[in-house]
């Protein structure tokens, strides 16, 4: 897919220095004519304005959009203001997310709370997303959807939770799935990212063992460091170019994986 004067809609992308706000600006780069920064959190609101001012400056317009993506009636209602403000939508990057971290050995702190907000944001949202954009991805010359999982989702890895680690696992068979019923006008692939330095790992963790975690992680890593958000959406979109690939999970971790 050529992305110049395409309209992308990248969810998760309101803060300060993520995956989406880089995914965001790469595409911009790249001429995206609109893009759609989309945060949940009122608090957000701020940052992904500030997304947005730096994708107009790349020559992009920008939309901002509140939307909670585990609601169906919201995830519908952001597809359809997108089509309505930019006029197609062509590109949806689901990478919206969210974790409450509980220590793998404790499975009574596993409550339905917590497998919920995880199934809910993490696997329903992404499917939601794509269910309310497939007809106006197929409405054009053909539409690109990635999906954002993690290596927790194919190996006992990370600090997060089973809950978590089973929903992303959930992201990338779902993608192949979703890919063989939406082809051939609509490609779906996975981004599978490891360990990504950024805001999100140190709120989750906090300053001091995010650092902590940071180097041990670097030092396991083939390339000799952790991922930068900008890796992440570089692979993104790579996958979005890329016209006969489909139902394929790009793992973008440095090599942890291949260690020994």
């Amino acid at each position: 897919m050529e992305v110049k004067g395409k309209v992308a809609l990248v969810t998760g992308s309101g803060s300060a220095g993520g995956i989406g706000r880089s995914t965001v600006l790469e595409l911009a780069g790249m001429g995206a004519g609109g893009v759609v920064v989309n945060y949940a959190n009122p608090a957000s609101q701020a940052k992904a304005e500030a997304v947005a001012a730096e994708a107009e400056a790349l020559g992009a317009r920008a939309l901002i959009q509140r939307a909670d993506v585990s609601d169906d009636r919201q995830c519908r209602q952001m597809v359809e203001r997108t089509v309505e403000e930019l006029g197609q939508l062509d590109i949806l990057v689901n990478n919206a997310a969210t974790t409450i971290r509980v220590r793998f050995e404790d499975l009574e702190a596993l409550t339905d709370e917590v497998w919920d907000l995880n199934l809910n944001v993490n696997l329903k949202g992404p499917f939601y997303c794509i269910r309310a954009a497939r007809p106006y991805l197929e409405a054009g010359s053909g539409g690109a959807v990635v999906n954002v999982s993690s290596i927790a989702g194919i190996r006992a890895v990370g600090s997060s939770s089973i809950a978590y680690a089973a929903a992303k696992a959930g992201v990338i068979n779902m993608t192949m799935f979703l890919a063989r019923a939406l082809a051939p006008v609509i490609r779906v692939n996975c981004v599978t990212a490891g360990f990504v330095k950024g805001q999100w790992m140190e709120q989750s963790l906090g300053e001091d063992r995010y650092e902590k975690a940071l180097e041990r992680t670097a030092s396991r890593i083939p390339m000799g460091r952790v991922a930068k958000p900008q890796d992440v959406a570089q692979a993104i979109c790579s996958l979005i170019s890329s016209d006969f690939i489909t139902g394929q999970n790009l793992i973008c971790d440095g090599g942890f994986l291949i260690r020994d």
